[in-house]
């Protein structure tokens, strides 16, 4: 029984969905976290708050023993500000960095954690059209997919250790606090709202309540074959087309979906990102069914109105 967990990235709109769940669970939390007395106000009950400076482990590699799983959530927001070279380098290293100083520190302790939990994105695969994205897909070649690879190949290492891990493949969050949702819905109310591009791209979407609960499923499935292990995908089966996605989001806040927004202007908005807005990825989640998962939201309108209403 795993009862005891460190996570970081706790004050993000995922690691906040998942420290409320542990905590309705009884589980105890130990947060890493750059600013601990922020984070104490934001995420309340957790049973301590470690300063993480990734590159210092001495200062909390200890911490790491006696507890029974990490789930490593931290990185910097790839969507907060425009990107040059300086901002993908700090996306890159508070994500591989980071993850390969947690794994090092792992191998140091005495009492290793069983499980370790690490995120990744869908944007592992690129831009793929119309093809159905297994696990064992290739990864493509452009600056998130190798972000994407170094990271996982970073927590990999970690199994050297008789430690399970999971990287877990993370589609587009929908949430009202965060996201391309938050970014969308404004434009809607205004009667501007529309799809990208040219809309048939496919769109992984998920909802801020399944993958919170994928992580603790991914934490509980353990059985003697090993659990549940790997790059696991973490999209709803109910994936749809940009095009779809649009204007049932239209449909849900009662406005039409008129205006196709085109990638020019995506990217005079996003830069380099806007790139990645548009890809398509039709990933499939075979693996997460069949370890047990039940989703809460495979409808996509059930979702949207869960949401916004």
């Amino acid at each position: 029984m795993i009862n005891k967990i460190i996570i970081t990235g706790a004050a993000g709109l995922i690691g906040k969905s998942i420290c409320k769940s542990l905590l309705q669970q009884g589980k105890e939390i130990t947060i890493f976290t750059r600013n601990p007395d922020r984070t104490r106000q934001e995420v309340t009950g957790a049973a301590n708050y470690v300063k993480w400076d990734y590159n210092n482990p001495d200062e909390w590699k200890e911490y790491l023993n006696t507890n029974d799983a990490v789930i490593h959530l931290a990185g910097t927001n790839l969507g907060a500000k425009r990107w040059n070279k300086a901002y993908k380098k700090l996306a890159y290293d508070s994500r591989v960095i980071s993850t390969q100083n947690l794994v090092e520190a792992i191998a140091a302790v005495d009492e290793k954690p069983k499980t370790f939990i690490c995120a990744s994105a869908v944007g592992f695969y690129g831009n793929r059209g119309d093809d159905y994205l297994s696990e064992d897909e290739e990864p493509a070649d452009n600056y998130l997919a190798k972000l994407c690879t170094d990271w996982e190949k970073e927590a990999e290492k970690v199994e050297n250790f008789g430690v399970r891990r999971v990287s877990v493949r993370t589609g587009l969050v929908l949430s009202k606090d965060e996201g391309l949702l938050k970014q969308m819905v404004p434009a809607f109310k205004l009667f501007l709202g529309g799809y990208l591009g040219n809309g048939r791209q496919w769109f992984p979407w998920i909802h801020i309540d399944d993958i919170a609960e994928i992580y603790l499923h991914a934490i509980d499935n353990e059985s003697a074959g090993g659990g549940l292990s790997g790059a696991v995908n973490a999209a709803s089966p109910g994936i749809v087309r940009m095009k779809e996605f649009a204007n049932v989001l239209g449909k849900v806040l009662q406005r039409p979906s008129l205006f196709p927004i085109p990638k020019f202007t995506v990217k005079l908005l996003k830069g380099e990102l806007g790139d990645y807005v548009m890809d398509s990825q039709k990933v499939a989640v075979n693996k997460l069914l069949q370890s047990g998962y039940k989703f809460k939201f495979e409808n996509l309108e059930k979702a949207l109105r869960n949401i916004l209403e």
